[in-house]
C-alpha cells in the first residue's frame, strides 16, 4: 500500500555507470517514490531504455539523461562497465569525473534536497557548495565496510597488509565467521592500490566519499546488519542509514516462451540455473571448469555467462564435445536472461551465483537452493562468507587456497550437497534458507525499514550545512 509522507523530498540519484549500481539505486527510488518522494535519476542517455521497464512510478521518477564525455581509448558509445573489459573501467571512471561541471549545472537547475552517489568522490564538496545534502549509497554491505573499510583502518592507508586483513579492526562486532583464503588476502591488499580513473586510487574514491558525505546508506536491515551499521556510524561519526533489503518487485512481464517451453520439460526443482553477473567474464579455464562441473552433476542446467575474453561467442569457448554431450539437458547461453522470472520457475531448484548484491537478494527470496561462487570482489567474498558461514543458507564452492581456482569436481560437490535430500549439511542449509526467506518476505519488514530511512532523510535536510 502506498504511504505518502506529509512532507515529500526531491532526491537525485547519481550511481556509477554499472548495472550492478544502477539497479539497486532504481529499486530504492521505487520504494521512495511509493511514499510520494520525487526522484531525479541521472543516467547515461543510451542506458535509459534498459531501465525504463523497471521504473514503477514514472510520474515521480524522472530519468535525467547525460552524455558520457569522450575519453581517449574508450570505445565509441560505451556507457556502462558491461560495455567494456575490466581493463578499461578506469577510463569510464575518468569519463564519470569529467561530468562534474555538467552535474553542477544540472543540480543548480533541478534543485534537489539530497543527492545519492557512490563513486563520485568529488560530489560532496559540490553539493555542499550548493546547500544540498549528499548520501553515499554503497552497494557493498555494512559488513564489508565495517571490516575492510577505510575509516576503521585509516592508520594503514593503502599499505594494508595481508596480516592486517586477517585481524579484525578495533571494536569490530563479530568476526568469528570471517576467514580468508591466501588468494583473497592478496587481492584485498592489492585492491587499495588500484588507480581507478583520473589518476585517483580506488582507495581515495571510497574513503573521500565516506568521509565527506553528510550520511552513508547501505542496503540491509537492522536485524542482520545493525551491529555493522552502528560500527560504521561510530567510525565515521555521521548517520548511517539502512534502506531495507530492496526486495525485487513482482514483474509485470512474463518469461520468454522459449524458456517456458524448455523449463517445462523437466520436473519441479530439478534444474540448475547459473548466472555469473553482467560484468567481467570468467577466464577461459574457469569458464570451462564451471560448465564441466554442471555437466558432471547430471542435472539439467541453464548457464548464463559472458564469453571469456578473447572469444566472440559462447560457442567458440565451449569444452570439446560439451555441446553434444549435454544436448537436451544443458544450455550455455551468452545473452541476457530474465533472472528474477527464471528463479521463480517451479522447475528451477538450484541457483549458482557470483554473490553480487542484487543476485544475492533475488536468490535469498527464491525457493532455489544456493551455491556460492564469488568472484574476486571484496563484497562478493564477504557476501559469500556471510551466507555460508554465518547465516548458513548456502554452500560455497571450494577453491584452491593459493591460486583461487575451482574445479569441475568442486562445482559438482557443492551442487550435490544442496540438491541431495540425504545430505545432513544440505538439510541444514535448506532449512536455514527457508527460515531466512520467510523472514525477508514477512509483512512490513521492508516497508518499516524504508519508513525509518525516510524519516532519517527528513532529519538530515533539517541539519544546517557546515
Amino acid at each position: 500500500m502506498d504511504t505518502t509522507s506529509a512532507t515529500t523530498l526531491h532526491i537525485a540519484m547519481f550511481p556509477w555507470f554499472a548495472m550492478g549500481h544502477l539497479v539497486p539505486h532504481l529499486r530504492l527510488s521505487n520504494k521512495l517514490a511509493q511514499r510520494g518522494h520525487k526522484i531525479s535519476f541521472i543516467i547515461p542517455k543510451g542506458t535509459q531504455t534498459k531501465l525504463q521497464h523497471s521504473n514503477l512510478h514514472p510520474h515521480l521518477i524522472t530519468f535525467v539523461p547525460i552524455t558520457v564525455p569522450h575519453v581517449d581509448g574508450l570505445p565509441h558509445n560505451a556507457e556502462l562497465t558491461s560495455d567494456l573489459p575490466f581493463s578499461l573501467y578506469p577510463l569510464l571512471a575518468t569519463a564519470l569525473d569529467r561530468t562534474e561541471k555538467d552535474i553542477e549545472l544540472l543540480l543548480r537547475e533541478i534543485k534537489p534536497q539530497i543527492v545519492f552517489f557512490d563513486f563520485q568522490y568529488w560530489l560532496p564538496n559540490l553539493t555542499c557548495s550548493l546547500g544540498i545534502k549528499s548520501v553515499l549509497y554503497a552497494i557493498s554491505s555494512p559488513l564489508t565496510s565495517a571490516y575492510l573499510g577505510y575509516g576503521s583502518r585509516k592508520s594503514q592507508g593503502i599499505d594494508l597488509t595481508e596480516e592486517d586483513i586477517m585481524k579484525p579492526p578495533p571494536g569490530f562486532p563479530d568476526s568469528s565467521f570471517i576467514k580468508f583464503h591466501a588468494h583473497e588476502l592478496r587481492f584485498i591488499a592489492g585492491a587499495r592500490k588500484i588507480v581507478f580513473g583520473s589518476g585517483v586510487l580506488l582507495y581515495k574514491r571510497f574513503y573521500t566519499g565516506l568521509t565527506s558525505s553528510d550520511a552513508i546508506a547501505y542496503k540491509g536491515c537492522r536485524e542482520i546488519d545493525g551491529p555493522y551499521a552502528d560500527y560504521n556510524e561510530t567510525v565515521y561519526g555521521k548517520p548511517v542509514l539502512l534502506s531495507g533489503p530492496l526486495l525485487p518487485e513482482p514483474l509485470k512481464s512474463t518469461l520468454e516462451d522459449k524458456w517456458v517451453a524448455w523449463f517445462g520439460g523437466f520436473k519441479a526443482g530439478s534444474v540448475i540455473f547459473c548466472a555469473y553477473g553482467s560484468e567481467s567474464p570468467l577466464p577461459q579455464n574457469e569458464f570451462q571448469e564451471l560448465l564441466l562441473g554442471l555437466e558432471l552433476t547430471g542435472f539439467p542446467f541453464l548457464a548464463a555467462l559472458k564469453p571469456p575474453e578473447g572469444f566472440e561467442s559462447i560457442e567458440e569457448a565451449l569444452p570439446k564435445g560439451f555441446k553434444e554431450r549435454v544436448e537436451g539437458r544443458g544450455i550455455a547461453y551468452g545473452g541476457w536472461v530474465q533472472q528474477q522470472l527464471i528463479l521463480g520457475h517451479p522447475s528451477v531448484g538450484c541457483f549458482i551465483t557470483h554473490c553480487g548484491s542484487a543476485s544475492t537478494t533475488e536468490g535469498l527470496v527464491s525457493e532455489c537452493q544456493l551455491v556460492l561462487l564469488p568472484r574476486l570482489g571484496t563484497d562478493h567474498i564477504m557476501n559469500a562468507r556471510m551466507m555460508s558461514a554465518k547465516l548458513k543458507v548456502g554452500v560455497e564452492v571450494e577453491k584452491g587456497e593459493e591460486d583461487g581456482l575451482f574445479t569441475k569436481e568442486s562445482v559438482c560437490k557443492a551442487v550435490k550437497i544442496v540438491m541431495d535430500e540425504g545430505s545432513e549439511l544440505g538439510k541444514e542449509v535448506r532449512a536455514n534458507h527457508a527460515k531466512f526467506r520467510n523472514f525477508l518476505l514477512r509483512d512490513n519488514l521492508e516497508s518499516s525499514c524504508v519508513d525509518v530511512l525516510c524519516q532519517k532523510l527528513h532529519d538530515l535536510v533539517q541539519v544546517p550545512s557546515a
